[in-house]
């Protein structure tokens, strides 16, 4: 049973799955926008969130906590140009908009993306 187990296995070991979202949200940081599919945009929504309060803080600690979880460049994105633009703003940085589905398979597309 799977009760209180929160997350989503996307078909993918440990590994593969703390992978494909660390390059989800590194591209996330980059590009500012990110088409998906709708259940990884879901699950990633949450760790951008919690990955921009930590840079907003600006400290050493808040440093090392970004490049533990993202790649170095992807970390600097973050705390340099990133955080700054949502210094007054407590919370909600992104949002998802759902997209039409995918034409070969139907699947649910989402974009999240930062807001202003």
């Amino acid at each position: 049973m799977r009760h209180r187990k929160k997350g989503r296995k996307f078909s993918r070991e440990r590994s593969a799955r703390i992978s494909l979202l660390r390059i989800l949200l590194s591209q996330l940081i980059a590009r500012g926008r990110l088409t998906t599919s709708a259940a990884r945009a879901k699950e990633i929504r949450p760790r951008v969130e919690k990955l921009m309060s930590i840079a907003k803080k600006g400290t050493l600690a808040s440093q090392r906590q970004l490049r533990a979880e993202l790649p170095a460049r992807a970390a600097h994105q973050l705390a340099v140009t990133v955080a700054p633009r949502f210094r007054d703003r407590a919370g909600g940085y992104t949002r998802i908009v759902r997209l039409e589905p995918r034409p070969s398979d139907s699947s649910e597309r989402a974009m999240i993306e930062f807001i202003a």
